[in-house]
C-alpha cells in the first residue's frame, strides 16, 4: 500500500461511525435496516458510510434472501490486509467504552429478532433444513394464542409507541394505553390508525399516579416500564389498584444488570431486578399467587427478560 492510499484510507477511518460499522461487521454479516438498528443512525447515514467503505475496498456485499448484507472483505477479515492489525487492536481497546457496549447489545436484540423470523433471513446455509418451515414467527404464534384469551379490559401501563398495545388490543374488549410523553402518545395513535384499531383509550399519566378508576381492568401490564419508574414500589400498588379482584398483575422487565450506558442512552433509571426484588415488589403490593421467571435469555446478551406475575385476591382494598 503506497503513502496516497495509506492516507486516504486512515482519513476515512478518522470518522467514529465508520469504525462502529467496521467493528460490528467484524462479528456478524447485516443489512442496512439492522445496521442502523445497531449503531441508532440514519438509514441514509449508514448507507452512505456503507458505500464509501465498500469503494475503498474494506467492505464486500452479497444478496441473500432479497436482502443485501454487508461483511468484512476477505482480505480485511482474514488479517492479510495491512489495516488488519491497526483494527484489532483498536477494537480491543475500545471494547469496554459504552457505546461499544452499546452497540454490542443492539447486535445481540437484532440476532435475536433475525431468529425468530426463520422465513425471511433462513439462508441456504442453514444447518437443519427441516427446522425452516415458511412462514413461522414468534410474533404469529403469540397471535394465535391471544384468540384463545376471553375478551379482557386490558392496561398498558408505560405504552411507549404503543406496539404491545395493538397485539393486545387484538384480543381484548378494550385496552387502556397510559405513558406519560404526549409525543410517545402521538406516535402510537398514528400507528394505531394505521392499524385500524379503534378498542384503545389513550392517556397521559405517571406510573405512580394512574389516570384510570379503582378496579377497572382485568389486567394491567408493565412492560419494560418498571425500569424507568422513579418509585417501582408505588408503580406496582398504582397497577393493582385500577385491577379488578381476580385480575391479574403482568411485569415484563430486565433482570439486574451492569450496563450503565441505559442510563443515558435510553433513560434507564434501574439497571433491572433481582428475582427476588421483583417478587417482593408484587407481594409488598398485595398480590397472591406470585410468579417470576425467564422470559428471554441469550447467550453473550447483557440482558435477560424476566416475567412477572400476581393474582388480586378477592376482597383485597384499594
Amino acid at each position: 500500500m503506497d503513502v496516497k492510499d495509506a492516507s486516504a484510507l486512515y482519513r476515512l477511518l478518522g470518522d467514529e461511525a465508520r469504525l462502529r460499522l467496521l467493528r460490528i461487521l467484524s462479528k456478524e454479516r447485516l443489512n442496512v435496516t439492522e445496521l442502523t438498528g445497531v449503531l441508532g443512525l440514519a438509514q441514509s447515514g449508514v448507507s452512505r458510510h456503507l458505500g464509501l467503505l465498500k469503494e475503498s475496498g474494506l467492505l464486500s456485499e452479497e444478496r441473500d434472501g432479497g436482502f443485501t448484507y454487508y461483511r468484512l472483505a476477505d482480505a480485511l477479515a482474514s488479517g492479510e490486509h495491512g489495516l488488519a492489525p491497526v483494527l484489532r487492536a483498536q477494537f480491543d481497546e475500545a471494547a469496554s467504552e459504552a457505546t461499544v457496549r452499546a452497540d454490542e447489545a443492539r447486535l445481540q436484540e437484532v440476532l435475536r429478532l433475525r431468529k425468530e423470523n426463520f422465513d425471511a433471513h433462513a439462508g441456504p446455509d442453514t444447518r437443519d433444513a427441516r427446522q425452516l418451515v415458511p412462514g413461522r414467527s414468534w410474533a404469529a404464534w403469540s397471535r394465535a394464542l391471544g384468540l384463545l384469551m376471553p375478551k379482557l379490559k386490558v392496561a398498558d401501563l408505560g405504552c411507549g409507541e404503543g406496539y404491545l398495545t395493538i397485539e393486545a388490543a387484538r384480543w381484548a374488549s378494550r385496552v387502556i394505553a397510559v405513558d406519560r410523553s404526549e409525543a410517545v402518545l402521538h406516535r402510537a395513535k398514528a400507528l394505531a390508525r394505521r392499524r385500524r384499531v379503534s378498542n384503545v383509550i389513550w392517556k397521559k399519566g405517571e406510573l405512580e399516579k394512574l389516570p384510570i378508576r379503582d378496579g377497572t381492568v382485568d389486567v394491567a401490564m408493565l412492560s419494560q416500564a418498571l425500569h424507568h419508574a422513579q418509585h417501582p414500589a408505588r408503580a406496582v400498588a398504582e397497577a393493582v389498584r385500577v385491577t379488578a379482584p381476580g385480575g391479574r398483575v403482568l411485569v415484563l422487565d430486565l433482570r439486574r444488570h451492569h450496563e450503565e450506558w441505559v442510563r443515558g442512552k435510553l433513560g434507564d433509571r434501574r439497571l433491572g431486578f433481582d428475582d427476588d426484588e421483583l417478587k417482593k415488589l408484587l407481594v409488598g403490593a398485595g398480590l397472591a399467587d406470585v410468579k417470576v421467571g425467564v422470559g428471554a435469555r441469550k447467550s453473550g446478551d447483557p440482558f435477560t427478560v424476566l416475567i412477572a406475575s400476581g393474582t388480586k385476591p378477592h376482597g383485597k382494598r384499594t
